[in-house]
């Protein structure tokens, strides 16, 4: 079987690379050029010391369009955007799987720490968290299609990090003891200056409580996020939490941290894995953002291919913009945009 490994340079590429080629597949790199060019550069050294072959498209177009101006537009509704989601969607495992398909690969592999298993009695691929359970990806990764699930390996799926480090350092890698990256790879510094170079415009604004009332100003709803606390600028003789933002009136709404914890989300544009779709409520585990733990909860479908989610316990920061994915043990079941 022919697989192409969507490579960046980084330890856990490299690790999948050599494990597929341990295990029998004939493989070769793929690196897309998404925003900077230099990831090609240190792919391409990668795959030199493992002495495989090695492609590099240029997507950068296609990144603009699904992932930046996502990125933007998202920012410019006053919700906070989840690029990584988009980009595995649309990106990776959209038009650069399609390129390596049409290219006559079989499949493609990533270095994420999630499993993809086959479920016979429903037919269907299941998505599920990695073994290693502190570096699992499986929530960035929810809306794959069955389709781009049928066309993927994922090897470092049953490992832990520690794992993978230790084969690359018994294989000489010298990405062995390479840090993880968590930043944004398209944002080399402050991602406000990044929105302002790509022309969106952040206006001051009034800070305001839940009464109305004016405690300062903001210097652009982009600046910040619900639940921030630090940075706000307001001297109010007691912490204040940022709740929300009224966009039509430029307003940053800020209060007592209670106001921040809710029972209750509605998410759109959701997708499903582990079922076909949602017939009635489930009880499920919920996240709402990579870091959060999944929390008890029902999930019931209402109008729109809108769907309810509550919560056993009052979660912290509910946040728009940002996704939440729905789990029954290591299943991912699906997930939506949280509105």
């Amino acid at each position: 079987m022919k697989v192409a490994v969507l490579m960046s340079g980084g330890i856990d590429s490299t690790m999948a690379c050599l494990l597929l080629r341990e295990q029998g597949y004939q493989v070769e790199g793929l690196t897309m050029i998404n925003w900077d060019p230099a990831v090609a550069q240190k792919a391409a050294l990668a795959a030199e010391g493992l002495g495989i072959k090695h492609h590099v498209v240029d997507l950068r177009k296609q990144f603009q369009e699904h992932v930046i101006e996502y990125f933007c537009s998202t920012y410019a509704q006053a919700h906070t955007p989840n690029p990584c989601v988009e980009c595995n969607r649309w990106i990776k495992f959209g038009a650069l799987l399609q390129i390596a398909l049409e290219e006559g690969y079989d499949r493609v592999a990533t270095g994420h720490y999630a499993r993809i298993e086959y479920h016979e009695p429903s037919g269907r691929y299941h998505l599920l968290k990695g073994t290693d359970h502190s570096k699992d990806q499986s929530y960035f990764l929810y809306q794959l299609t069955q389709e781009q699930l049928a066309h993927t390996l994922f090897p470092l799926g049953e490992m832990t990090k520690d794992q993978v480090r230790q084969l690359a350092g018994q294989h000489g890698l010298a990405v062995a003891q390479e840090p993880d990256s968590q930043e944004i790879c398209f944002i080399a510094g402050d991602y406000r200056e990044f929105l302002e170079g790509q022309g969106l415009a952040l206006q001051p604004g009034e800070i305001v409580n839940l009464k109305g009332e004016v405690l300062g100003r903001h210097r652009g709803l982009a600046f910040y996020t619900i639940g921030q606390r630090k940075g706000l600028g307001i001297n109010v003789g007691k912490p204040a939490f940022v709740l929300g933002m009224d966009i039509n009136k430029n307003r940053l709404i800020v209060d007592d941290e209670h106001h921040l914890f809710s029972q209750e989300l509605v998410s759109a544009a959701n997708n499903w894995i582990g079922i076909d779709r949602l017939e009635k409520a489930l009880t499920v585990e919920a996240k709402i953002r990579s870091t959060a733990r999944p929390a008890k909860a029902t999930i019931e479908n209402q109008s729109h291919d809108r769907v309810l989610v509550r919560f056993q316990d009052p979660q912290r920061a509910i946040t728009p913009g940002q996704s939440v994915v729905f789990y029954q043990k290591d299943l991912v079941l699906g997930g939506g945009h949280i509105l």
